[in-house]
């Protein structure tokens, strides 16, 4: 490829970061010695070097992206619409020290928004940390990076933040008899290796072994897991698909870019017992036939990102990885779509995070185009037990935010009530009374009082026409704007659409533009126009982002009648 660059030498920093990913350059005949076919062989580098980039110096300027492009063979356009797809970095230059504040739909009932933020702080979507409402997330850049997520920020101290890292709230449920996925939340030291095999740990995996592939599909098929991300898709379908593909090698993609608003339920089982994911993604392959596995982890989760790298660290060295199969994290950076299956395949190897066309799926072409397996965090935890003989699959995680007394993750059997699932979390707030429940996140839809009867199970929640999404359950009491949150519910899909496919792309801004209307007091054809939109959006959009950014707008309008009020 013939390269046009500016010409100018990137900053000892910069060279120094991009090295400490790409290598040292081999002088002037790199190119001529490996061809430019095979620099961009390693374009999936492309991601970390932004990433070692934007540590150390606090943004990506015009010569470190075409310094980049110069190590990588890849334009300095292509490297310049990467680093802008993605929220956490700049090609401005900004000060080193960054605090991102949620403005989202439970950190805005606690007084955080766009309004009310300090000068320099930014506002953020959602940052996983929903029941620590309100939260930040503070980055300082330098020769010795810090990046941190805090928890209950009140607002007159954000301006003040440094990456120093605060206590995280206990698990509600730690230490009941009963659990599975939540066995070890703060009973057992989730970096202590030893501690873990005493309780449990490997004995799937030596399972797995023993009846081999053909058995633990056989087993996941029969408990009848399906995937907990949203889609409910059979696990076992899916990784019997990959194994039948003739193609090799096949990969196993662990999907940890938890953004949905309202969710954190991945964050906890990462941080409190991050050897049993590996356990599990570590059987899953097996089962599938996969060579190597990845872990595409939020970039707003810097203490799980630590947590994961010490454990896949001591699997190592105990030889359980690395032989057959290995583990790489790769650590995303601000963008709710790379949640999408196969937008994940693109930021992986160093595009913008687009979703993909379908037909092909991932099982026949899915990363580096090769058979793919990708499960959530959540769909993957359950497997070690499912192999011991545990049936899992109506066993639960459930986000609980908002006006509730014990906020946090807690697991339940499918068939409880949501009124009973609020019970179980000490209730409303003392001085709250019920306005409404968010079920799945800004992608699910609200429900009324009427609706605590509700049991939560797969057939009476499709029956009802909601879904169970990624285990959202947030609690709205009567002191929330409901206009002010679907307005920020459209606000966030404007501003995460990746802008591909038109339905999406113009259907969000228009959406927005029609909720700002209705809630200036205009309304002659406004809700017609809006029905109209959103239809579109679901009917043409390319992913499930443009086809669900009406639902919960749409919710609250019909179920609630948030402009009736």
């Amino acid at each position: 490829m013939d390269l046009k660059t500016r010409g100018i030498d990137p900053t000892a920093p910069e060279r120094e970061a991009i090295e400490s990913v790409l290598g040292p350059p081999d002088g002037d005949a790199t190119h001529d010695r490996l061809g430019g076919a095979a620099l961009r062989a390693r374009r999936h580098l492309l991601l970390p070097t932004i990433h070692a980039v934007n540590d150390r110096v606090g943004w990506i300027s015009p010569a470190a992206i075409d310094h980049i492009a110069e190590r990588l063979d890849v334009s300095p356009a292509e490297i310049y619409g990467v680093v802008t797809f993605y929220g956490l970095f700049s090609t401005h230059e900004r000060p080193p020290r960054q605090v991102h504040a949620c403005v989202d739909l439970v950190c805005r009932t606690r007084g955080v928004s766009e309004e009310r933020l300090p000068d320099g702080v930014h506002p953020s979507p959602c940052l996983g940390m929903c029941d620590q409402a309100p939260a930040a997330f503070v980055t300082e850049a330098g020769a010795t990076a810090r990046r941190v997520s805090l928890g209950d920020v009140s607002t007159d101290r954000l301006g003040r933040l440094t990456a120093d890292a605060t206590p995280r709230r206990p698990i509600p449920q730690a230490g009941q008899p009963d659990l599975v996925l939540l066995a070890r939340a703060g009973r057992v030291d989730p970096l202590d290796f030893d501690a873990w095999v005493a309780d449990g740990g490997l004995r799937a995996l030596e399972r797995a072994r023993q009846i081999g592939a053909d058995g633990v599909i056989e087993l996941v098929d029969a408990a009848s897991l399906v995937g907990r991300g949203g889609a409910a898709f059979p696990t076992a379908r899916k990784w019997q698909a990959v194994r039948s593909q003739a193609a090799s090698p096949r990969h196993l993609v662990c999907n940890a870019d938890e953004s949905e608003p309202g969710t954190f339920k991945d964050r906890v089982l990462m941080e409190t017992d991050p050897f049993a994911l590996l356990e599990s993604m570590t059987i899953a392959a097996l089962a599938a036939e996969c060579t190597h596995g990845w872990i595409y982890l939020r970039g707003e989760y810097p203490e799980v990102e630590a947590t994961l790298r010490s454990a896949i660290d001591r699997f190592r060295r105990e030889g359980i990885l690395g032989d057959g199969f290995d583990i790489t994290l790769r650590r995303g950076a601000g963008a709710y779509i790379c949640g999408e299956e196969t937008a994940i395949f693109n930021s992986i190897e160093g595009f913008r995070g687009e979703p993909r066309n379908k037909p092909p799926y991932p099982f026949e072409q899915g990363l580096f185009e090769l058979p793919t397996v990708v499960n959530n965090v959540e769909t993957l935890m359950n497997v070690p037990s499912i192999v011991l003989g545990r049936t899992t699959s109506n066993r639960r995680l459930f986000c609980l935010s908002g006006a509730i007394a014990r906020p946090g993750v807690y697991e339940f059997e499918l068939g409880l009530t949501l009124g009973e699932l609020i019970d179980n979390a000490g209730g409303l707030r003392a001085g709250s009374e019920l306005q409404a429940v968010l079920l799945g996140g800004a992608a699910g839809r609200y429900v009324s009082p009427e609706s605590l009867d509700l049991v939560l199970d797969h057939e009476s929640v499709r029956t009802a026409g909601l879904s169970l999404g990624s285990g959202v359950v947030m609690v709205i009491d009567q002191y929330v704007d409901l206009v002010d949150q679907i307005r920020r519910i459209a606000a966030f899909f404007r501003d995460e659409s990746c802008g591909q496919c038109v339905p999406c792309r113009v259907g969000t801004v228009r959406q927005q533009e029609v909720l700002e209307r209705l809630a200036n007091g205009v309304r002659d054809g406004q809700l017609e126009l809006l029905a109209d939109i959103g239809r579109a959006m679901t009917d043409a959009s390319i992913c499930g982002l443009g086809q669900t950014a009406h639902h919960a707008i749409e919710s609250a309008i019909v179920t609630l009648g948030a402009f009736e009020r």
